[in-house]
């Protein structure tokens, strides 16, 4: 049974559109993009339009094409129901994932090209982050519970734009607004007020929309109630923003950040890493990325524990804890002055990945308090990235046979042996060849066997 939504919108212009009114007309056009005509594209709209329903792209998508940036997922609306969706899909061969199907959405793919298909629906009743939704063929309707007016966009395969709520001014203008009521919509779901600050960050221009920041100021006390998972997912993508320190320290100022990410401190830092990672340097292995940055914003006093505790908050994976850890607590200081002798043993220690985060970030600590330094300081710092880029892991030349070989039996003390040898061809710059390194060897064996003798 399909149920059609009816007026109760305060959008401007938004009750003219009952009934076929202006609004239930095109404002626009998208003209031909690749992603909107390749052939995995075709197949599934196809499939989608084999009963004659009409089919719009909706969303991010939408909202991309407009502004002419990369469209990374493509997302589709259909005013039929989810088991119509997939019973369309399976009878054209399209392998279907039922990733939110209870919430109207299936997924479609073709090759590795994900398709999010979605039915149009209007909330019945919600109960948070959840909704009791029923199927409608009201396009207006769907767009009336999404999030944003920016994301309420839709066009057709031809390109005809929908917007009922006026995204493609706001789009123009770098303004996030909330569709219809901020307090309301954060009210029916506050994962809503992490997503508004993550899209101003990536689309928004001053000023901020005064009635949704008032809005978030006064519903942020909710966002404790998140999964670490979801404040993880929202943090990393407003991380990944060009220039992200300003929308973190307007939701530290508004006191928004205190709630999720209470380990922040002041955002310099993390503005001149953004500014070293994305524009200024222009080299292979740096690139903006979550885990330098979230280390960036959080407090400089921070050490192992803290940065434990906010992996464990935010479900980090075993691999992003380890470098967060890393990189709070590091085994030594990276930066312009380390010598190349330190240099070398911190990349042997450690890897060239942690070594090249420290000094980015001892780096973008610099600039913080300087952000003009003189020319040489900075070829100093480059230099350091030329030594890291270069760094070849020298190879042990012992293994645990050349004890044995030298009467140690089986046993832990082999890897005792061959971690002292080590140590000591590490403090001589991996210079001893394998020659010296057996004869260290053999030193240690009869220190220790006399030491033993002695001691029996």
């Amino acid at each position: 049974m399909t149920h059609r939504a009816t007026g109760g919108h305060e959008e401007p212009g938004a009750a003219s559109a009952a009934g076929g009114g202006p609004l239930r007309q095109p404002v626009g056009k998208i003209h031909p993009q690749p992603w909107m005509t390749s052939p995995q594209t075709a197949r599934v709209l196809d499939a989608l339009g084999a009963d004659g329903a009409e089919i719009r792209f909706i969303g991010g998508c939408v909202r991309d094409a407009l502004l002419k940036r990369p469209i990374r997922d493509i997302d589709i609306a259909v005013p039929a129901a989810p088991r119509t969706v997939v019973g369309l899909l399976e009878a054209a061969r399209i392998r279907v994932i039922p990733t939110g199907i209870e919430h109207g959405t299936v997924t479609a793919m073709i090759d590795t090209t994900p398709f999010e298909i979605t039915s149009l629906r209007i909330d019945v009743e919600t109960y948070g982050r959840r909704a009791r939704v029923a199927y409608t063929d009201d396009w207006l309707a769907d767009a009336a519970r999404r999030d944003f007016t920016i994301n309420a966009m839709s066009c057709t395969p031809a390109g005809d734009v929908y917007d009922y709520f006026d995204g493609i001014e706001d789009l123009g203008h770098g303004r996030i607004r909330f569709v219809g009521d901020p307090a309301a919509r954060l009210g029916e779901d506050v994962l809503r007020l992490l997503r508004f600050f993550r899209f101003y960050a990536h689309y928004g221009r001053e000023p901020v929309d005064a009635a949704a920041l008032a809005a978030c100021r006064e519903a942020a006390a909710g966002l404790r109630s998140l999964s670490g998972e979801r404040v993880r997912v929202e943090i990393f993508r407003t991380l990944m923003a060009g220039d992200p320190a300003d929308v973190f320290a307007l939701m530290r100022n508004d006191r928004v950040l205190e709630h999720v990410l209470p380990e922040a401190g002041e955002v310099g830092r993390l503005r001149m890493l953004s500014w070293l990672d994305s524009r200024a340097l222009r080299r292979t292995g740096i690139a903006p990325d979550p885990i330098r940055r979230l280390a960036a914003l959080l407090d400089a006093g921070a050490g192992l524990a803290e940065a434990d505790a906010l992996a464990g908050r935010l479900r980090l994976s075993n691999a992003q804890a380890a470098r967060l850890g890393l990189i709070m607590a590091p085994r030594q200081r990276i930066d312009a002055a380390t010598g190349p002798r330190d240099l070398r043993r911190a990349l042997h220690r450690q890897g060239v990945g942690p070594v090249r985060d420290l000094l980015l970030l001892a780096w973008a600590d610099a600039l913080a308090v300087t952000p003009d330094p003189p020319q040489s300081g900075s070829w100093r710092w480059l230099g350091q990235l030329d030594r890291i880029d270069a760094w070849e892991p020298p190879r042990f030349p012992l293994r645990g046979r050349d004890a044995l070989t030298l009467g140690v039996p089986h046993g832990p003390r082999i890897g005792q042996l061959l971690r002292a040898v080590e140590a000591w061809w590490e403090a001589n710059d991996f210079s001893p060849d394998r020659t010296a390194c057996l004869a260290r060897l053999g030193e240690i064996i009869a220190a220790d066997d006399v030491s033993g003798s002695a001691r029996r």
